[in-house]
């Protein structure tokens, strides 16, 4: 009773759904590309044995890299389709389609109406799905339940403020949880939440985030920009958010150290227009990375307004404030800055990775700090501080290095899970 309500609402609100894809088409008209996939219609023809890995958006996509390698590696026999839900994370999988080749394929996931999910299913017929992070979607995994497509949660987190929600729609998450094959949970917190919410099956498999590595190119492309700016320090503003970018700005203004670089970066690429924006209201001198040149010496903010560049603004930073942690966002990934070796302060709200974040305080790859103001100072004294900033550096690397291996032991899970349908 509880989905078929749940379905009903769905079909009700469709009508908000495609207004809010025309509101969001006015700055990425790609949202309105490719809508007959959101319901299940594909034009493409699917491959006789196929692998199904569901990657949200940007960041699920990038740290699904190691897995969607090593599944490659381990069914050579096999094409992997991985499905998103936004533009950006479709164009993230182009990249990796580039550079892995065709047996990698991409779609957008339906909506979690019953039947878009069943036409889905019916379409590519999938050997198995495996769902990053913490998707759960109801419709979507009856649908898979029913056709005997085993689905399982990899690299699996719920924070607390999540669970507390999912717990108020008990009747409707618990069943679909009960129908997984299995749970890889990233950390043992992780796992009790999932467990207290209806998760069986449940395993600590660690972050398959800590596998990535990043790209060679673009560190030696940071490196190139480092080159270039010779001995000028750069604080880095990684993955910001909205608000957010306005606090970094006025502390910023107040640090008096003429040749500090900020180096603004936000989350999301449609609001590009709107940082420069800020930016230019307070008359600081502004350099676009979109632009081709680099900063000289008269520019205060660089603005980092391009996709897939973050290992190089990593590798060219002296020090990173994590994006999403000032206001109450939960937080960025800071694994990805801490495989780069990038010196990384966290502000108070980091829920969205919280073990990560404690972890890599511990080790002193990583520095808390309490707000904006107190993020500026922090940065303007660790500049002041090359020991200090070498040896966080070096404890960046260290904590890199010392958590990889999830990607390996889900392998194994999908081994097992699959044995039985491949042995044909």
């Amino acid at each position: 009773m509880a989905r078929f309500l749940y379905s009903f609402i769905f079909y009700l609100v469709q009508p908000l759904v495609w207004l809010r894809l025309a509101w969001r088409a006015r700055k990425q008209p790609e949202y309105l590309r490719n809508l007959g996939e959101r319901y299940g219609f594909y034009a493409r023809t699917a491959p006789g044995r196929l692998l199904w890995l569901h990657v949200v958006s940007v960041g699920e996509t990038r740290a699904a890299e190691p897995l969607i390698k090593a599944l490659l590696d381990e069914y050579p026999d096999h094409s992997v389709l991985l499905t998103h839900m936004t533009p950006t994370g479709r164009a993230t999988g182009g990249e990796l389609i580039a550079k892995y080749g065709a047996r990698l394929l991409q779609a957008y996931l339906p909506y979690d109406l019953p039947d878009a999910c069943g036409r889905f299913l019916d379409h590519f017929k999938p050997r198995l799905g495996l769902l990053m992070e913490t998707e759960l979607w109801p419709n979507l995994i009856a649908a898979s339940s029913r056709r005997r497509v085993p689905l399982s949660l990899v690299n699996a987190r719920l924070s607390a403020r999540s669970q507390r929600g999912y717990e108020r729609f008990s009747p409707l998450i618990r069943p679909a949880l009960e129908r997984l094959r299995a749970v890889a949970a990233q950390t043992p917190a992780d796992a009790a939440r999932l467990i207290a919410i209806g998760a069986r099956h449940v395993s600590v498999f660690g972050n398959i985030k800590f596998d990535v590595n990043p790209s060679p190119e673009k560190l030696q492309l940071g490196t190139q920009w480092r080159q270039a700016l010779g001995m000028r320090p750069v604080w880095l503003a990684a993955s910001t958010r909205e608000g957010e970018e306005a606090l970094i700005l006025e502390a910023f203004e107040r640090i008096r150290r003429p040749d500090l670089l900020l180096l603004l970066v936000p989350r999301h690429p449609q609001r590009f227009a709107e940082v420069a924006a800020l930016v230019e209201q307070r008359q600081l001198a502004l350099c676009r990375r979109s632009a081709g040149a680099l900063p000289d010496s008269a520019t205060r903010v660089w603005l980092g307004d391009s996709m897939g560049e973050m290992p190089a603004y990593f590798a060219l930073a002296d020090v990173a404030l994590i994006g999403g942690t000032l206001l109450p966002f939960g937080g960025q990934n800071l694994i990805e800055a801490a495989a780069c070796g990038c010196p990384v302060l966290v502000g108070p709200h980091s829920f969205n990775f919280a073990q990560a974040t404690e972890d890599a305080i511990a080790c002193g790859a990583a520095q808390r700090i309490s707000d904006v103001d107190d993020a500026a100072r922090t940065a303007e004294k660790l500049l002041d501080d090359g020991d200090a900033l070498q040896a966080m550096r070096a404890a960046a690397t260290s904590f890199s290095q010392a958590h990889r291996g999830a990607t390996a032991r889900t392998v194994a899970l999908i081994r097992e899970i699959t044995a039985p349908r491949t042995a044909d």
